[in-house]
């Protein structure tokens, strides 16, 4: 039987502290005060949790945390509100740079692309003769 919860199919095989992370917004740390509160085992496998815990889990995450497509959304929203309102965070969103005051001279490769600035950067070797 697979185990839906909210909207995540959780892996069958593995550790319940292990599984519930595949949902987005649940970290190890929530994933703990969970299974704290309903004194469930974390070293349980997902197959051999009952009906009603599954179902417990389910109304704890439902009732208590923001998770999946409603955190994105508030992400994104936020995001949306840094751009429109021309702060400085939301500038850096824009261009596609590091936001959170990396240093962009050297590293930063994957946010600006592999883009080198010297003489010979994209130049290509010369033809033998």
């Amino acid at each position: 039987m697979a185990v839906r919860i909210a909207g995540v199919v959780i892996p069958h095989e593995k550790r319940i502290q292990v599984a519930l992370t595949y949902i987005y917004g649940i970290g190890d740390n929530r994933v703990l005060d969970i299974l704290t509160k309903l004194k469930i085992n974390p070293d349980t496998r997902t197959k051999d949790l009952s009906e009603d815990e599954v179902s417990k889990i389910r109304e704890l995450i439902r009732g208590e945390y923001k998770v999946e497509g409603d955190l994105k959304r508030d992400v994104l929203s936020n995001i949306k509100r840094l751009k429109d309102i021309k702060s400085y965070r939301g500038v850096r969103h824009e261009r596609h740079l590091p936001v959170r005051g990396q240093r962009t001279k050297t590293n930063s490769r994957t946010k600006r692309g592999n883009v080198r600035k010297t003489m010979a950067s994209g130049k290509k070797p010369a033809m033998k003769k």
